[in-house]
Parts: structure tokens; sequence; C-alpha cells
């Protein structure tokens, strides 16, 4: 079954991110995962980068999957639809100007009384276009204008079609809305956006064939609010937040919209570095409660319907180890593989290919291996029909499977960073394949000691990078180039 997933909001995207990561290591299935963004901020800093790590994947499970063969690496297409703000197109991007207050002062006073005592002039003044500024009264104004019976407004007309399209093939999508519980945006569109799809789908009579699935993140970052900035100002203010979490959690007791909800949180709340009201600066780090809500977007898809409450907790509040997170076996072999295959890419095997380039007669002779993906240089039998290394078409495939490699591997090193002072996220040496700077480590010989959690009799089985080249030198009939080279790797950095 498909997962449509509505990201509402900053932290919706950074959900969506981790999702996208998890994705990339075979931890969902074949079937397609949709995203539907809603942000009012377009230009949000945490939709940005999560819109470009979905690029970084697109481009490289592109390439992988020339290859033809079967794997669990990169399996899921994952296609985006157009950001949906409620300003597109609209040059009212204030909660006065759009609900036309000024004409109610004249044509109908009664009403703007009414708006009076919701709103304060403030509220009804400030610009929108950076969201809404930790106010879910004036997100749920403005999100319940959607109207899904009558639009035509992309992408809610493409998303309702593709939903009834999968339903007249006999499929049962899956829709996982996910959003915060105490800012602005994903406070106010995550009721109002779940509602309204419900709606529409009881009305169709199709309510009964798509289960919907909620994400609510509790407070788990803070941010201290600069000395000059205004307190006048509309703008998200952390001292609200568990306020507008109560409030929140009242109102979802007495809503039935959601089949499954799922709440996460963390009490002791991360501190972000950089203040920001919105646009490109509003761009928090990635945080390992974001990993959990990757998983339960997995657990939604795949998981059968079971107990109606599952609570989950760490054992240690000083850390964060594999014990605690949920089906640690499949999620512990998934990840350790990704991250064993992107670290070993990216520091190892490309400066050895970049090197070759220019001498490939030398460096066959050191590489045994490169004559089984690569055409060698000299009379090299079965060299015949293998491609040139220096072809632009293998050195791009090279180029998107390192840049995804990258991306990974520093998403991986924030959510360990993310633990700050008080807890230790032990799950990877993310010191042993990330510098402070961001960098990706050159030196691979701890590469058998990544993963945490491996006894030293394991730790003595595993390859090294040389041992695992060796291996390479040795596969049965591996596809060609660069894909076939990532691809066969990849299978070798199984834990």
């Amino acid at each position: 079954m498909s997962l449509y997933v509505v990201s509402i909001g900053g932290t919706g995207a950074r959900c969506v991110e981790a999702t996208i990561h998890l994705a990339a290591a075979g931890l969902f299935d074949k079937e397609k995962i949709q995203i539907l963004f809603i942000d009012p901020d377009e230009s949000n800093g945490n939709l940005t980068r999560t819109r470009e790590t979905l690029k970084t994947y697109q481009d490289c499970r592109s390439a992988i999957a020339q290859s033809g063969t079967p794997t669990p690496w990169m399996q899921t297409p994952i296609e985006a639809l157009e950001v949906w703000s409620p300003f597109h197109g609209s040059i009212n991007k204030s909660l006065g100007s759009y609900f036309n207050y000024e004409s109610y002062q004249f044509n109908n006073p009664a009403l703007g009384h009414l708006f009076d005592v919701l709103y304060t002039q403030g509220e009804r003044d400030a610009e929108l276009d950076v969201g809404f500024r930790g106010r879910p009264a004036i997100g749920s104004a403005i999100m319940s204008q959607v109207k899904l019976d009558t639009s035509s407004q992309e992408p809610w007309r493409t998303l309702i079609q593709d939903i009834e399209q999968e339903l007249n093939f006999g499929k049962f999508p899956r829709i996982f809305i996910c959003g915060s519980i105490f800012g602005g945006t994903g406070a106010s569109g995550f009721p109002t956006i779940g509602r309204l799809l419900k709606n529409k789908l009881e009305r169709s009579g199709l309510r009964d064939r798509v289960k919907i699935g909620g994400l609510l993140m509790l407070p788990y970052f803070q941010f201290s609010v600069p000395a000059e900035q205004d307190p006048g100002d509309i703008y998200a203010r952390p001292e609200q937040f568990l306020l507008n979490t109560e409030a929140a959690l009242r109102y979802y007791q007495a809503q039935p919209i959601f089949d499954s909800i799922y709440l996460l949180g963390d009490r002791e709340p991360a501190s972000v570095s950089q203040f920001s009201i919105g646009k490109n600066t509003q761009k928090n780090d990635p945080h390992f409660i974001e990993l959990y809500a990757a998983l339960a977007a997995r657990h939604f898809l795949l998981q059968a319907e079971t107990e109606p409450v599952v609570l989950l907790s760490h054992k240690d509040e000083q850390q964060v180890t594999w014990d605690d997170i949920p089906e640690k076996a499949a999620v512990k072999a998934n990840l350790s593989n990704a991250v064993r295959f992107a670290f070993l890419w990216t520091a190892n095997l490309v400066p050895e290919l970049n090197r070759g380039k220019s001498n490939i007669g030398e460096f066959q002779k050191f590489a045994p291996w490169f004559s089984r993906f690569f055409k060698p240089k000299g009379l090299f039998v079965g060299g015949r029909g293998l491609p040139d290394l220096n072809d632009e078409g293998q050195q791009d495939v090279i180029q998107q499977v390192n840049a995804w490699s990258i991306s990974f591997l520093r998403w991986m090193w924030w959510i360990h960073q993310s633990g700050g002072n008080s807890r230790s996220i032990q799950l990877f040496r993310h010191t042993l394949f990330i510098e402070r700077d961001g960098q990706v480590r050159q030196n691979t010989d701890d590469f058998p000691r990544l993963v945490i959690g491996a006894d030293r009799l394991e730790q003595a089985k595993e390859a090294t990078p040389q041992s695992l080249k060796e291996q390479l030198a040795t596969q049965a009939d591996p596809q060609p180039g660069a894909v076939g080279l990532a691809t066969a790797l990849y299978f070798l950095c199984k834990p």
C-alpha cells in the first residue's frame, strides 16, 4: 500500500527528512511514498533542506536503478507534490487582509467586532508569509478555508485523485499527517487538514478503506528570544509551548479523526542556536526524536493494527541505545549497512577512483576489482563491453552516490550530536566518520568499529575496507560500471 505523507510546517518537514533517510536504508517497502508539504512560509529553511535531501535521494535512486539488481537500498519511490501555501499567488498575507477585515467594519459591523474580540490588532496585521508565528488560532482560521470538495487547486486535486485511483485498483492507501503540536503552522494545520481529509473521504464513501494516521511532535526544542526583539511582535514563544500542547491534546481527545496517532517529545528540549521568526534562517539541526518520527511512519505503514495505546520510552535518561529503538534488529541492520557503505564509498572508493582516472594502467595493478566493473587498460580478458571510468555517465553516477553518502552521514552525525550534554546517543561512533567541521573523515582504519553494540568477537569478524574490496574482485557476473560497483559494495557492507 502507498503512503501519502502530509507534512505541515518546519517540524513536519524535518520528520519527512528523517523518513527519506530511513527509506534510503531500505526501512520502507517498494510501494510509493508521496509527500505534500504544507507551509505558508515557502522559503522556510527546514523545508528547503528537506527538499534538497529528497532531490539527492531521487538522483541517487535513479542512478542505481539502472542495475536491474534487486536491492533493499533505496527501493522506495518517493515523490513530492507542489508545496502548498494558503497564500500561494495571493498578495493578501495577513489575517486581516485574507478575510477582508476592513470590509467587515463597514458592511457587517457585528462580524467585525467579533473579529476584534478574537484577534488583536497585531495578530490581524502581522505578515504571515513567515508562517503563523506560533499562533494556532491564526493558522486554524486560514487553513479551514481549504475546500476539498470543490477546489481544483493543486496539489489537493492531484492528491485526492491519486488516492481515489489507488482505491479503484483495489489498493488500500494510507495517509500520514505530521507536524508539531506546540507552534503555529503544525498545531493549526494538523487537526484542520486531518478533519478536511476525513470528511472528504466520508462523503465519497471511501473512509473505511483509507487509514489516517497522525504524528504530533510535542515540545522537543526550545530557543532564547534575543533581548533586542520587540516583545510586542507576534512570534512563537517557547514559554507557551506546554500551554499550547495541553490545549491541543484536550481537543484531540474529543475529536475522532485519526485511526492511529503517535505522540513524540522530549522532556529535556534541545536548544536551538539561532532565533528566527521564519524564512530561510529558520533551519533547525536534525534531532534524534525525528529518527523516532520516521520509525512511527514506518510502523503506521507496515505494521498490522495492534493495541490502541503503545508506550515507548528509553531505559536510561543519560543515553539512547539500540535497545531503545523499536524493531531493533531490522533497524540496526539496515542503518548499519547504510552507514558502512556511505562511509566506505565517500572516504575510500571515491578518492581511489579519482586518483585512478589519470592513470588507469597503474591503478588497476593495485585494484584487482577495477576490471570487474570498468574497462581495463591493456590486454585484459573479459574487458569488452565494460564502460570507461572516465565516461561522463560513469562519473555522474559516482558523484550522485557520493552526494547521497555525504548527506546521509551528516544527518546521522547530527542525530548523535542532538543529545547535547545531558544525553548520549549510542548508535554509531559518529566522530569516526564525520569531523567537527562537517567534512567526512578520510581515515577508514576504524571502519570495523562504526557500529556501537557489537561485541569484541563480532568486531573481530568485521571486514576491513581492504578485505571488502578484495571480495569485489571475486563477484560472480556483477553489473558493470559505477552502478554495479555501488550495488555490489552495498551488499558486501551488510553487517
